[in-house]
Order: structure tokens, then sequence, then C-alpha cells
């Protein structure tokens, strides 16, 4: 007695589907393995259920991302995880934009010490001017809060 075709259709009832997933996920592994050991074939198998759950099966001794990357190399595709591209993109922009903040911050040190003003304009060099002597003003007054302070703290002198 033979097995009769059945219709491959979305199986409705979830104990039903559930079990049949697990039959058929069992057969496919062990014809799979069959494959691999008797043809001496590399193979990856991903599969995910419905409710998400990862099951894979991978030739010995290779590995998956072995598998993988043969198959990258041989259709001539990437694979990347979803969204990895677009994260290395906007790490190599933030790399970029910290670059430039540190090119000008070490520029902004080099003023102040003095360092490269032969080479600035007339209007860098007013701008400078006043930056410094911002600078200074709020050094002064630091230094006078200072001196206040240290007036009204009265010092102990000894009896």
């Amino acid at each position: 007695m033979g097995r009769g075709k059945i219709e491959i259709k979305r199986i409705e009832n979830t104990t039903t589907r559930q079990v049949t997933f697990s039959k058929r996920r069992n057969g496919l592994l062990k014809k799979t393995n069959e494959l691999s050991v008797l043809c001496d074939a590399q193979i990856g198998l991903i599969v995910f259920s419905n409710t998400g759950k990862l099951f894979r099966y991978f030739s010995h001794p290779y590995r998956m991302d072995q598998i993988i990357e043969k198959y990258q190399r041989s259709t001539g595709t990437r694979i990347t995880p979803h969204g990895h591209s677009h994260h290395q993109e906007d790490l190599l922009t933030e790399m970029a934009m910290l670059r430039h903040q540190n090119l000008s911050l070490e520029m902004g040190i080099q003023r102040y010490l003095g360092e490269g003003i032969a080479c600035l304009q007339y209007e860098e060099l007013t701008q400078l001017e006043d930056e410094v002597q911002s600078s200074v003003a709020r050094v002064r007054t630091g230094t006078k809060q200072a001196q206040k302070q240290r007036t009204r703290i009265p010092t102990l002198t000894p009896n």
C-alpha cells in the first residue's frame, strides 16, 4: 500500500502543523545527512520554524560560515546581516566627522600655543586675538573671585 498524494497547502490546525513540521524537518535533516555522507557533498541547511526557532545542518568537517563563503564566491554575491552595511556606513561617516573634529581641536590648540600663526589670514588673527582676550578676562575674573573668597575666610591663629 503506497502513500497517497496530499495537497500542498498551509495546514490550518496549529498542533497538526507543528507535528508535521517536526516530522518533515527530521526527514529533511536525515536526507541532507545521507546526501552529504553518500556523495561527499558540502551542504548547509538553515530552517526557521513559524515560531522563529532555528534548525541548521552543515556537512562535517565544514562550518556554516565556510559553506556560506563558498556560496558567495560561486555566485558573486555578498550576504550581510540585515542593517550591517548601513551600520558600517554610519560608522564610517561618524569616523570621518570625528577626524574632522579632532583636526579642528588640534588646530585650535596650536593657535592658543602660538604655533602656525604665520599662515593665518588677518580675519583669523583678529578672531584669535579676541578669543585670547576673552580667555584672559575669564582668568582675571576667576582670580579676583578666588582672592575675595580667601579674604572672607578668617585664618586661625594660635593663642
